[in-house]
């Protein structure tokens, strides 16, 4: 008998609204849980690491991770030092931090580069003004993900207008079925 995993929702930087996809499945689904962070607005990576850590170690089960932005970062630091039951990872619009003009965020420098331990897929908007496809591809290399590029939109959060976007709950089934 196959265990469902547990589907943990990993939020980036200053979270996700009521309009993210996230939070779209969160609503429909009862059973995800959304890592909660103590400082969504100057957020400090050794904080967001624990938490995923205590989520993981939480779990009555296996993991499957599905992060947003920063949230992806904060896996692939996590997946550098810890080892949990995760059964694999959707990693969508990974920020590269590395470049970005964000003080706060200047802390999970650098990005991880080594492979994660777990199937992953990183999922990547053509015109994303956080990361460009370049690098989004980079990040799937190293990781050594499968890469799903979405189209042109953007960071693919609020302001994509995705809704339950129902390409990336496709994407999760690969990883939870």
């Amino acid at each position: 008998m196959t265990v469902e995993p547990r589907v943990l929702i990993l939020p980036g930087y200053q979270n996700s609204g009521p309009e993210h996809w996230q939070s779209h499945w969160e609503r429909a689904d009862s059973s995800l849980r959304r890592v909660r962070q103590a400082d969504w607005d100057a957020p400090r990576l050794a904080d967001w690491v624990a938490e995923l850590d205590n989520a993981v170690a939480a779990a009555d089960g296996p993991v499957v991770l599905v992060a947003h932005s920063l949230g992806c970062v904060t896996v692939a630091h996590w997946a550098a030092r810890h080892l949990g039951r995760v059964r694999g990872a959707l990693l969508v619009a990974p920020a590269d931090i590395d470049t970005a003009d964000v003080p706060e965020l200047v802390n999970f420098r650098p990005v991880p580069l080594a492979p994660l331990p777990f199937p992953t897929v990183v999922v990547a908007s053509t015109d994303d003004p956080w990361c460009s496809l370049e690098r989004s591809r980079e990040f799937a290399a190293a990781w050594g993900a499968r890469l799903e590029v979405a189209g042109a939109h953007g960071h693919l959060n609020s302001d994509s207008g995705l809704g339950d976007w129902p390409f990336g709950r496709k994407l999760l089934a690969q990883l939870t079925g």
